[in-house]
Parts: structure tokens; C-alpha cells; sequence
């Protein structure tokens, strides 16, 4: 070999060592992100995992980024684990955990594979390097499903199907009831708990028995539409969650819905761009992560929009004073508002609410 072509391989090689270390501008942005989505129930066409993988099909397509997910992976055992683990291996490196009962599981992964960004959804623990939270202010939209339900009884009776006695929970019974009392005094929200987030049957079964004993009007907190099924069998006015469920049941006015797009959409080009910082990240009706669709038949509708408005704007807070509990105490005193870390951490019913806030 002649010392001009060594001279020239030796420079080609050289060339590319280079090329290899500085990488493509494709690469710059991030071009081996893949994000993965852990669902709690079967994904179906409503509901809370409906509207993650919602907003996981709109994530990728803004953001070019490869999304898988699995679906009906139940909370605190070996199936969450292994399907986590299974992701990891096969590359994915922003993972997204959509119940709340993932928390202490995702917080342990994140310790061990510092390299993947963590977002878990509903939970309060993060860490400073790769683990986040995220959820949304559903209570704001919830206040407004309220006063639709409170202006369509006719027996002062509401029934409110609801799944487990967290805070998070509890904030969404008090923050509809807040809003059905803001337009009808006189009615009543009687809580049924029934310890499942999918369980179409027990759901079922507790809808009735709440249209049994009165209630005209049905609302609920978990990912099947049982509970508007039942409403509609019985003539009763059903109000959903999660998503627009319209197509689903009948006899629906509204729900409060969750859109998951825009945030999901920041995490992954965060992550992407080398730039993600865990956070606790909780999102309004100004941020379009929970929103509500005004029933133009209702007789409060240019209330609620109003309202609406209000809370866009900043100029109306759900739990600001005076607000009762439900054994006549004072909850929130006069011109006061509850802070973040007291609704994070709410524990009590408000007056009008019919039930145990134990479950």
C-alpha cells in the first residue's frame, strides 16, 4: 500500500470518528426518544386511559417520537413491574404512568434507571433528576358539571358513583356538590363507593342503587360508562367524566374531560431535547389539560360559562370561603381559599354531601 493511500484511509478514518462524535442534525433532537404509556384498564373508546391514549397518539404525532403502550395493568403487582421492565429493555426512555397506585413502583424505577425519564400522572412524588408528576385541576370543571346537575334534578337527589376515599377523589365529590348547591340549595349529592376504577359491574350495581333510593341524576368517577347506562335504562340525566361520552349512553348533558395532548407533548421534546426537569405540574382549565363543554339547554348555561370564564381568567376559585363541611363546620372561612397542599390533602365533605368521606 502506497504512503498517499494509507495517508488517505488514515484521514477518512479520522473524518469519520469525527462525524460519529458530533452526530447528525437528526440526531441532535434526539432521535433514539421513544416514549411508553403503563394504562390501569383497557383503553376502549371513553374514559380516563381513552384519553391518555388520546393524548399519546396526538404526542407522537407532534413530536415524531415512537409511543407504545399496554393497557388493564392493575396497580401494586408483578404484571406493572414486568411490563416496565419489558419497556425499558427494549429501549423506551421516556415512560409514562397513568394511575395513581403506580406511584411508589415508578419512584423505585426511577431510582434504578437513571437514564429514563419517569412521568407518573396523579401522584405527588418526584425526585430531582428524572422523575416528575403530573395531573390536572379537575375540580375546576367539576364545579361546573355541578351546576348543571344541580339545575336538572327534580327530587333534589344526586347520585355520585365513586371509586376510592383519596383526596383526589373526595376534591371532585366536593367540588361538583359546591356547584350543584351554587344553583339548587336544596339538593343533595349521596356518594356510593364501590373501590373499583373499572368494574362495569359493580359500578352498575351501585348506580342503581342510587337511582333507587331517588336520585334523577347520575354522575361517577371511574373509566366504564356502566354508571351512565344505568342512568339512561332508568330516564335519569347522567353526567360523565373523562371524556365526552355522548356516543356511549344516552339521556348525557355533559362532562368534565381531560385533554393530555399539550403536556405530554412538553414532556417528550423535554426529554428529547436533553432539557426535561422533574416537576409536580398541576394544570388548570387555563392550561386546556381539563375542560367542560357548556350544555346550551340548560337553564344555568350563561352561568357556567361564566363561571368558566372566571376560572380561565383567575378570577374565581372553586374552594374559596365560606365553605362548610359536612358536619356544619366551618371548612374554609369567609374571603379564605384552600391552598394546594390542603386540596391535595382533602379528607372531609363539604355540607351536602351524603355519605362517609372514609369510603
Amino acid at each position: 500500500m502506497t504512503r498517499s493511500l494509507k495517508t488517505l484511509l488514515s484521514l477518512l478514518a479520522v473524518l469519520g470518528l469525527v462525524a460519529a462524535a458530533c452526530g447528525s442534525d437528526d440526531d441532535a433532537g434526539g432521535g433514539d426518544t421513544k416514549a411508553a404509556f403503563v394504562m390501569v384498564a383497557p383503553v376502549g373508546d371513553a374514559g380516563w386511559n381513552f384519553m391518555h391514549d388520546q393524548g399519546r397518539q396526538a404526542a407522537e404525532a407532534a413530536t415524531g417520537v415512537e409511543t407504545a403502550f399496554v393497557e388493564a395493568i392493575p396497580e401494586g403487582g408483578a404484571e406493572f413491574d414486568d411490563a416496565v421492565q419489558q419497556f425499558i429493555d427494549d429501549g423506551y426512555n421516556v415512560i409514562f404512568t397513568t394511575s395513581f397506585g403506580y406511584m411508589d413502583a415508578t419512584e423505585a424505577f426511577a431510582a434504578d434507571n437513571p437514564d429514563v425519564v419517569f412521568e407518573h400522572i396523579s401522584g405527588y412524588k418526584m425526585n430531582d433528576t428524572n422523575f416528575g408528576n403530573t395531573f390536572g385541576r379537575m375540580y375546576q370543571p367539576r364545579y361546573i358539571a355541578g351546576m348543571a346537575a344541580g339545575a336538572a334534578t327534580e327530587s333534589n337527589k344526586i347520585g355520585y358513583v365513586a371509586a376510592f376515599p383519596f383526596p383526589e377523589v373526595i376534591r371532585g365529590i366536593n367540588a361538583f356538590t359546591l356547584g350543584v348547591r351554587r344553583v339548587n340549595p336544596d339538593a343533595e349529592v349521596e356518594v356510593a363507593w364501590t373501590a373499583t376504577w373499572f368494574d362495569p359491574t359493580v359500578e352498575g350495581n351501585a348506580a342503581q342503587a342510587l337511582l333507587d333510593a331517588g336520585a334523577d341524576v347520575l354522575t361517577m368517577h371511574q373509566d366504564s360508562t356502566a354508571t351512565g347506562q344505568a342512568a339512561t335504562d332508568a330516564g335519569a340525566t347522567f353526567v360523565g367524566y373523562h371524556s365526552d361520552m355522548s356516543s356511549q349512553v344516552g339521556n348525557y348533558l355533559t362532562a368534565p374531560v381531560w385533554n393530555w395532548t399539550d403536556r405530554y407533548t412538553d414532556v417528550i421534546n423535554a426529554a428529547k431535547d436533553g432539557t426535561y426537569t422533574p416537576e409536580s405540574w398541576w394544570g388548570g382549565m387555563a392550561d386546556g389539560v381539563v375542560d367542560i363543554e357548556i350544555p346550551s339547554e340548560s337553564p344555568v348555561a350563561a352561568e357556567m360559562q361564566q363561571v368558566k370564564d372566571q376560572i380561565i381568567a383567575g378570577e374565581f376559585d372553586v374552594f374559596e370561603g365560606e365553605i362548610l363541611a359536612q358536619d356544619g363546620s366551618v371548612m374554609v372561612a369567609a374571603g379564605e381559599k384552600l391552598d394546594d397542599g390542603a386540596m391535595l390533602g382533602m379528607t372531609t365533605f363539604v355540607e351536602g354531601v351524603i355519605g362517609s368521606a372514609e369510603g
